[in-house]
């Protein structure tokens, strides 16, 4: 027990480590070749973050752990969206731009109603049982391929705007992909250290497979993202703090989730209804503030409302997890 406690504090620390290299070698690449650095947190760096979801879901998916599955992507767009947009708002207020705000913002919330209509058969469908299929992972693959030609040419339209901050420095190509590399490494070491060690610590404390995924992998999985938005936040790079956090929600519905699909169906229990819609209130609740008090920014009052909402989340959860282990 104190050996995961251990392990879990060496996690964090080479998950914040490989966040700040991972930035820097973002925005270092995005000023060189005249790239918004929206397109930077939306690509390279939301898929560096979120690899760890790949790696836990992936193998749940082949054992057969469908509820770990559910909750890791639920979970972790739910912990992204309350929580890591909460403290980087909270931290720095984030301007968000336009393209996110009507492009990236109403995409994510496609990718909760599609999860939300694939998974439930018997209500939508008439089937006998609700279950993610791989044809609709398949569906949802090309969802995140329809979403990456998008950022191509969001990225080809780009090439003559201003990119970033004038601050930002240029590193020599070698250190920039090295930073990078290390970067991504220290996120997934970090990321897997502190996932196998959590979930160490919530058996021995006796919590439920449906609680781990959402809460304790889910936080864990999404640990890189928080690392790396704070850390962008305290640039003041919102940019990337905002794109990174919209682009791993839209990775982890359209690639995490269909290649776990993919790989096995997923058996769907009705109670993560409740999560999803969750993620879709907070998305809603994303897409309102940029209207509210400065618009195109998360105020930090308005960041509040999200923190303060993640806490009441999770206060139902530990009640629910309570009532269904009775």
């Amino acid at each position: 027990m104190i050996l995961s406690f251990v392990l879990l504090l060496v996690g964090f620390f080479v998950l914040i480590k490989g966040a700040d290299l991972l930035v820097t070698g973002a925005s270092s690449l995005a000023k060189r070749y005249s790239v918004p650095e929206l397109a930077i947190g939306l690509t390279i760096v939301a898929f560096g973050t979120s690899a760890p979801e790949m790696v836990v879901n992936g193998l749940a998916s082949y054992d057969g752990y469908s509820d770990v599955v559910l909750g890791n992507v639920v979970g972790s767009n739910i912990f992204n969206t309350f929580f890591i947009l909460g403290v980087a708002g909270v931290v720095y207020p984030l301007t968000v731009q336009r393209s996110t705000i009507f492009k990236e913002i109403p995409y994510s919330l496609l990718g909760g109603l599609l999860m939300l209509f694939f998974a439930n058969d018997v209500l939508f469908n008439k089937g006998s049982e609700n279950i993610i299929t791989g044809l609709e992972g398949i569906i949802l693959f090309i969802f995140f391929l329809l979403f990456l030609v998008y950022v191509f040419f969001t990225m080809k339209s780009s090439k003559d705007q201003q990119t970033g901050d004038e601050e930002t420095k240029v590193l020599a190509m070698s250190k920039t992909i090295v930073f990078i590399l290390l970067g991504l490494a220290g996120l997934t070491i970090g990321g897997k250290l502190v996932v196998s060690n959590a979930i160490d610590i919530a058996r021995f404390l006796n919590v439920s497979e449906q609680l781990i995924g959402l809460t304790i992998m889910a936080a864990g999985t999404s640990l890189p993202e928080l690392a790396t938005s704070v850390v962008a936040a305290t640039q003041k790079k919102s940019d990337l703090a905002v794109g990174n956090i919209v682009g791993s929600n839209i990775f982890n519905m359209f690639f995490v989730l269909s290649i776990s699909a993919m790989i096995n169906p997923i058996p769907y229990p009705t109670i993560f209804n409740v999560d999803i819609i969750t993620f879709l209130i907070g998305t809603i609740i994303l897409f309102i503030a940029m209207f509210t008090g400065e618009k195109k920014m998360l105020d930090r009052w308005e960041a509040l409302i999200l923190l303060m909402f993640f806490v009441f989340y999770n206060m139902y959860l530990v009640y629910r997890d309570m009532l269904i282990g009775t």
